[in-house]
C-alpha cells in the first residue's frame, strides 16, 4: 500500500468511545452487512446473494434478512449508527437509489425502508453510492490516505468512482459525484443500460469482459466466469489477454480523463476484476502512460485498494458515523 503523506494521518475526531457502526454494502451480485468498530475492523458479518432481476420487494427483503441478524447480536445495542452503501445512481437527499444493475429497484426509497425496520429503530440511516464509500474506506485507513487529490474505482459487477478533492471525499449534490463507469470512452460503442453507449463500464466490468472474451474466440479452460478469463490470461490465452488490454485501455482513458480535469495524485483500483491486478494493472499503466501526456497529468499512480471487498462496508460506516476524517462536500 502506498501512502501519499509521508506519516500516517492523525487519528480523525469521534474515533474515542465504545460505540460500534453498522453498515450495509448493495451490489448488483450480493447484499453484505456488517457490525464495526470504530476503526474499521469488521466484527461480523453477513452476506446474501442479490436477486437483481425479481421485483422490489424480493430485493429488498434480503436487506431486511441481514439487518434483522446483525440485531440478533449481542453487540447491537451499542451500535448508533447504520450507513448503506449501493450500487448507483443514487439520491442521498432523497434516500432513493436506482442501481443500473437492479432493474426493480427505480426510485427506491431504501433509507426510509430501512428505517421502518424494527432491527433499525433509533439507528441513524444514511445513504451513499458504493464507490463513495470505498472512496472514503480508501482514504481514511487505506492507499488513499493522506492524499489530498485521488480517484477510487471499484471495478467488478459495475464500475463506480470517488473523488477526494483538497484532503476530502466529494459526493456531489446527490452523492453521484465521479461516478465514471458511464462516462463514455467509445464514441461508437455498444448501448449500455444507462441510455448512452460506449461507456467504461460496458468495456471494463466482470460481466463485460467475459462476454467480450467469448465472443473474441476464448475457449474457457474451466469455467466462464471472471476468475477463469483471469486464470486463462495468466496462462497466456491470447483472447484472455485480449479481453484484460480492451478493459485496461477503457480503464485507462478515463483515469487519464479524471487526472487532466482535477490533478489527482493517485487511481486506487479495487473491486472483483481488480483482484485479478496482475493481469489487468500491466496493461493499464502502460495505456495510462500513452493517455496522461500532459505533465500535470503524467504522474498519477495505479495502486490496489488496500480493503478489498470489505471497502465498502467500512466506507459506510464511516461516513454515516461522520468518522471520515475532512468531511463530506
Amino acid at each position: 500500500m502506498v501512502i501519499c503523506a509521508p506519516e500516517a494521518s492523525p487519528a480523525p475526531a469521534g474515533q474515542s468511545g465504545e460505540g460500534l457502526l453498522a453498515a450495509l454494502d448493495i451490489g448488483g451480485t450480493k447484499i453484505a452487512g456488517a457490525v464495526l468498530d470504530r476503526t474499521g475492523r469488521v466484527l461480523h458479518r453477513v452476506q446474501r446473494p442479490t436477486t437483481g432481476q425479481g421485483p422490489a420487494q424480493q430485493v429488498f427483503r434480503a436487506v431486511g434478512d441481514i439487518v434483522t441478524e446483525l440485531a440478533a447480536l449481542p453487540q447491537w445495542e451499542r451500535v448508533g449508527s447504520l450507513g448503506i452503501a449501493s450500487a448507483g445512481p443514487v439520491d442521498i437527499g432523497r434516500g432513493t437509489v436506482s442501481p443500473v444493475n437492479i432493474p426493480g429497484w427505480r426510485g427506491f426509497p431504501v433509507v426510509d425502508r430501512v428505517r421502518a425496520l424494527p432491527a433499525a429503530a433509533g439507528l441513524r440511516v444514511t445513504l451513499c453510492g458504493d464507490a463513495v464509500a470505498m472512496t472514503a474506506a480508501e482514504h481514511w485507513i487505506g492507499a488513499a490516505r493522506g492524499c489530498r487529490d485521488a480517484l477510487c474505482m471499484v471495478v467488478s459487477t459495475g464500475v463506480g468512482a470517488g473523488l477526494v478533492m483538497d484532503g476530502a471525499v466529494r459526493n456531489g449534490p446527490t452523492g453521484n459525484a465521479g461516478h465514471l463507469g458511464h462516462v463514455t470512452v467509445d464514441l461508437l460503442g455498444d448501448p449500455c443500460p444507462c441510455g448512452s453507449r460506449g461507456c467504461v463500464e460496458q468495456l471494463a466490468s466482470g460481466p463485460s469482459l467475459v462476454r467480450r472474451a467469448l465472443a473474441q474466440g476464448w475457449q474457457p479452460s474451466g469455467q466462464a466466469d471472471g476468475p477463469g478469463l483471469a486464470a486463462d490470461a495468466r496462462a497466456g490465452d491470447a483472447s484472455a489477454l485480449a479481453a484484460f488490454d480492451a478493459a485496461a485501455r477503457a480503464l485507462a482513458a478515463a483515469v487519464a480523463a479524471v487526472a487532466t480535469l482535477v490533478e489527482i495524485e493517485v487511481a486506487v483500483i479495487g473491486g472483483g476484476v481488480a483482484e485479478a491486478h496482475d493481469v489487468l494493472f500491466p496493461p493499464l499503466r502502460r495505456h495510462l502512460a500513452a493517455y496522461a501526456v500532459l505533465p500535470f497529468a503524467a504522474g498519477v499512480r495505479i495502486e490496489r485498494a488496500a480493503l478489498r471487498a470489505d471497502a465498502g462496508l467500512v466506507g459506510a460506516a464511516f461516513l454515516a458515523a461522520d468518522l471520515e476524517p475532512a468531511g463530506i462536500g
